[in-house]
């Protein structure tokens, strides 16, 4: 059973960082891609990153180069740190997973409850 838990979402001003977490179970086979989520206000949810293996991740244009996913396995947890925040990057954020294709646009099926993200100019 997929399980997923954010946590370290809060309220920064642009121009900060904050790392978000996800407590990961029943992810640890290789074949699941693993990734992060986000829907702003009256927003279309938006896939930030995808990961699979650490061996291929690929960011939305719109983080590239300010958010970086990274895993540490012993510890089953997944995490996003996001520099140089931008007011535009205030959204709900959920930790997310899929099977197979792993990309921008894939199926993520299990996601958390989501973390808050506000970034105020």
């Amino acid at each position: 059973q997929v399980q997923l838990l954010e946590s370290g979402g809060g309220s920064v001003q642009a121009g900060g960082s904050l790392r978000l977490s996800c407590a990961t179970s029943g992810t640890t086979h290789s074949s699941f891609c693993l990734g992060w989520v986000r829907q702003g206000p009256g927003n279309e949810p938006e896939e930030v990153v995808a990961s699979i293996n650490d061996a291929r991740i690929t960011y939305a244009d719109s983080v590239k180069g300010r958010f970086t996913i990274s895993q540490d396995k012993a510890e089953n947890t997944l995490y996003l740190q996001m520099n140089s925040l931008k007011p535009e990057d205030t959204a709900v954020y959920y930790c997310a997973a899929a099977r197979g294709y792993c990309d921008l646009g894939a199926d993520f099926h299990w996601r958390g409850q989501g973390t808050q993200v506000t970034v105020s100019s």
